[in-house]
């Protein structure tokens, strides 16, 4: 019972990581039809960066935790990209610069997506044979 309880906790982490990433997208696609200044774009979008940092660090140090090294390993890159952006401080948006690096910032929110929406399937996945195998 404590690996479906653990399965759904890490569902409902990778859920948040997605409306933060979704969000941060909106800010840009709205920033890129010009329905918002780069200002208001730019510190909605550093707003949520830090908690999505430490969400993932939550997420690969949960997965550590309870024992599904498989799921941890699989959020090592992704968590080790964070880190390195915030550590060459290069996690935030410039406000200068945001137009200049729109497409970038797009498409690597787009690529972490894609990266979430994998481990959320596979946390699915793993629910699912967790409640089958508490079944039988």
């Amino acid at each position: 019972m404590w690996d479906l309880y653990a399965w759904l906790g890490s569902f409902f982490i990778i859920i948040a990581l997605l409306v933060i990433i979704v969000f941060q997208l909106m800010c840009l696609a709205d920033l890129e039809f010009d329905y918002i200044n780069p200002y208001d774009s730019s510190s909605r979008i550093n707003r949520v960066v830090m908690p999505e940092f430490i969400g993932q660090g939550v997420l690969c140090f949960f997965y550590l935790v309870t024992g599904h090294w498989f799921m941890s390993l699989l959020c090592v890159p992704y968590l080790y990209h964070n880190v390195q952006l915030y550590m060459r401080r290069q996690h935030l948006v410039d406000v200068t610069e945001i137009y200049n690096m729109l497409k970038w910032e797009k498409k690597q929110r787009l690529i972490k997506l894609a990266y979430l929406i994998l481990l959320l399937f596979l946390s699915v996945f793993w629910m699912i044979m967790g409640a089958l195998d508490e079944h039988d």
